[in-house]
């Protein structure tokens, strides 16, 4: 038994029916490129779960984690650590205005599900207002504020009661029937009218710019509309920087873009680029001040795991060296530069969209109508999805993309060169033929149909 089929055989691959999971096994990577068990090289262009912000191999951050496991791998977070001092003191130099105190987890998902509690433990309300193109993790609490498919597989069992789903800014595909010139900000003032007639609302829970479900960048007024919003009903504002935080976009944080001030903040991923788990949530003075007479009721063995603190200082520390943030927005704007360029030659890509090194080609059949090549509804059907057929593709040309349903999310470590941007810009213009085929394939059905259809009178 080789070890693809070991893995497949033993344990389980996620979001996914387990017949044919074969992973492709890894066994180095380095800089913006991993190898397989049979020396095959990838340049990793999505930095794996947009999370490998740094590259791979970043020796500053390796030795930040041998040194602390040589030191104190572990105590209990009734204490605090060298470690725990200096992951605070560097987040506090680069998060959003306002977020002063910090719990500590293991993942995005624990983020968002600490703060649930603590929003509704300093509100005293109990409703979350989520959106429908929204991936907030896979814990009960978070799968809950989930839009996307993977929360219809496990309602109504383990999921939180209260949370509700508005509209998704998405000029693309407008979920109000809107034209983008005609829309204004429909989609915000809707969650106005959700917050007024649901009564009882905690917090709003929003990604900045939503990652899985298709790179969504925001309007300019939609955002500061929001939190006006939100303060105006005496909401909570949850950001969720999971995936858009650390530069991504150009900005240490997505919704410093447009001078955003969350109540809450959560973030992951980049935070440590990857190197070690840790999640992050982050909340103003006024709250953490609500707690210093209040419970707190949270916490777990693994929080503020001096381990996976070790890397935060480092790590920022090499997104400044390296001055990464400014080079996320050079390097965007040459990446989105060779992106449109495709799409022009592909009429199977219906919009390119992103900001700084985070972007998504989103499928469509028809340009006109802007129907999806695969909906939620193949998804979750089992039908057959072009995108999925697209990156193994991709992959057999060496370069690792992230598909999800209807689009590609192109995001390559921030360190990627020009000469790397081409190679996998090269790779998906040879690629998106296979989606091409598709739409010709669908055209030529409809022209088929419609001439052996009987004259009207």
């Amino acid at each position: 038994m080789d070890t693809s089929e070991f893995s497949g055989r033993h344990t389980y691959g996620t979001w996914r029916k387990q017949a044919g999971f074969r992973p492709l096994h890894i066994v180095a990577a380095e800089g913006c490129r991993f190898t397989d068990a049979s020396g095959k090289s990838y340049l990793d262009f999505s930095s794996q779960l947009i999370c490998s912000n740094l590259g791979h191999k970043n020796q500053a951050v390796i030795d930040a984690i041998c040194e602390q496991a040589k030191r104190l791998p572990y105590v209990t977070p009734g204490f605090t650590t060298d470690a725990r001092i200096e992951a605070t003191r560097a987040l506090l130099e680069v998060v959003p205005k306002g977020i002063e105190k910090f719990f500590y987890s293991t993942s995005g998902t624990e983020a968002n599900e600490a703060a649930v509690k603590i929003a509704r433990l300093y509100t005293g309300k109990h409703k979350i207002i989520s959106r429908y193109k929204s991936y907030h993790g896979a814990t009960a609490a978070a799968i809950s504020m989930t839009g996307d498919p993977r929360r219809w597989l496990v309602e109504p069992a383990g999921t939180l009661h209260g949370v509700v789903f508005g509209p998704d800014c998405d000029c693309y595909r407008c979920p109000l029937g809107r034209e983008p010139t005609s829309c204004g900000i429909a989609c915000a003032d809707y969650v106005d009218y959700m917050i007024k007639h649901e009564g009882n609302v905690a917090a709003v829970i929003v990604e900045p710019i939503v990652g899985t479900n298709g790179v969504l960048v925001p309007t300019d007024d939609y955002l500061p509309k929001l939190r006006e919003i939100t303060r105006k009903h005496g909401v909570l504002l949850i950001i969720d920087e999971v995936m858009s935080g650390w530069g991504r976009t150009g900005a240490w944080f997505a919704c410093q873009h447009w001078g955003i001030e969350p109540d809450i903040l959560t973030t992951a991923k980049g935070v440590t680029a990857a190197y070690a788990p840790l999640g992050v949530t982050g909340t103003t003075r006024a709250i953490a001040d609500y707690f210093e007479e209040h419970m707190f009721a949270h916490g777990h063995t693994y929080e503020a795991h001096p381990l996976v603190l070790a890397p935060v200082a480092a790590a920022i520390r090499e997104y400044k060296r390296l001055d990464l943030i400014e080079r996320a927005k050079a390097m965007g704007e040459k990446l989105g530069e060779k992106l449109r360029g495709l799409a022009m030659r592909h009429p199977s890509v219906g919009d390119v969209r992103g900001k700084g090194l985070f972007w998504a080609l989103d499928f469509t059949r028809d340009r006109a109508t802007r129907e999806p090549l695969n909906t939620v509804g193949d998804k979750m059907a089992g039908k057959p999805i072009v995108v999925d057929a697209v990156t193994r593709d991709l992959l057999s040309r060496g370069v690792y993309v992230m598909g999800w349903i209807n689009h590609l999310i192109i995001a390559p470590p921030l360190i990627v060169t020009e000469a790397e941007l081409d190679e996998g810009v090269a790779a998906l213009d040879a690629a998106l033929g296979i989606a091409d085929a598709e739409v010709r394939n669908v055209s030529g059905q409809a022209v088929r149909a419609a001439s052996a259809a009987p004259a009207g009178r």
